[in-house]
C-alpha cells in the first residue's frame, strides 16, 4: 500500500514542478543524468522498502486483518 501512497506523492509532487527539481538535484549531487522514470522509480522504491519494513514487524498483516 506504502508503494501506492509514495507515486500517488509523487505525481502530486510533479504538479509543483518537483520532478525538475529532483533531477537537476540529482545531476548535481552525483553527475548523472536521469529521467523521469527514474524520478517514479526512487518514491517506488521508497515505497516498497516502506511496505517490507512493516511486513518485518508484523504492522502489515495487522492491518489487513483489521
Amino acid at each position: 500500500m506504502m508503494i501506492v501512497v509514495f507515486l500517488l506523492t509523487a505525481w502530486i509532487l510533479s504538479w509543483f514542478s518537483f520532478e525538475k527539481l529532483f533531477i537537476q538535484a540529482f545531476k548535481e549531487l552525483f553527475n548523472k543524468d536521469i529521467t523521469k522514470a527514474s524520478y517514479y522509480f526512487v518514491f517506488f522504491c521508497i515505497g516498497a522498502f516502506g511496505d517490507l519494513i512493516l511486513f518485518f514487524n508484523g504492522e502489515y498483516i495487522d492491518r489487513l486483518l483489521s
